[in-house]
């Protein structure tokens, strides 16, 4: 139940993502039973490729822990994260990712590969997948199938 809880709150904050035309992916880093970091992604509104929303809500949390190290942490994301961002939170020393949706074309917690749970790092992370999946895979199915709309009407309109 908590999970789900948690995955509502990275839910939403994937939610301020499409309100801003950026693919909707959410994320929230929980510390005894308490937000600590959110982020959502803001690449092309920062303009970086660094703006993921586990980058963004690692830095917050990071800042409100007073430490790089997040280790009795746990990081919530709607979509598996990227080989960047798997590897930010191994660095940061993560117990635990609980992810809403798996993604097959550049995942990194099991997809592609598992950076999360490499033996040869120092570090490795607990995994729980599929928390709310419907939801987190129909907000990314919405975004898409409303840019390949945007980009046909654009097509014709130019």
């Amino acid at each position: 139940m908590t999970d789900e809880k948690y995955m509502k709150e990275a839910l939403k904050q994937a939610k301020k993502a499409y309100l801003l035309g950026e693919v909707p992916i959410g994320c929230v880093i929980v510390y005894e039973d308490k937000i600590i970091g959110r982020g959502y992604n803001k690449r092309n509104t920062d303009k970086t490729t660094l703006a993921h929303a586990e980058l963004v809500a690692i830095k917050k949390a990071s800042k409100v822990m007073g430490d790089w190290r997040l280790e009795d942490c746990t990081i919530y994301v709607t979509l598996e994260p990227c080989q960047m961002c798997s590897g930010a939170i191994v660095q940061a020393r993560i117990k635990r990712a609980v992810i809403g949706t798996m993604n097959p074309k550049a995942g990194c917690a099991g997809s592609i590969l598992n950076l999360l749970q490499m033996e040869q790092f120092n570090h490795q992370v607990e995994i729980s997948t599929g928390v709310l999946k419907d939801e987190c895979t129909k907000i990314l199915q919405t975004f898409f199938k409303e840019l390949r709309i945007r980009n046909k009407m654009e097509k014709l309109e130019g």
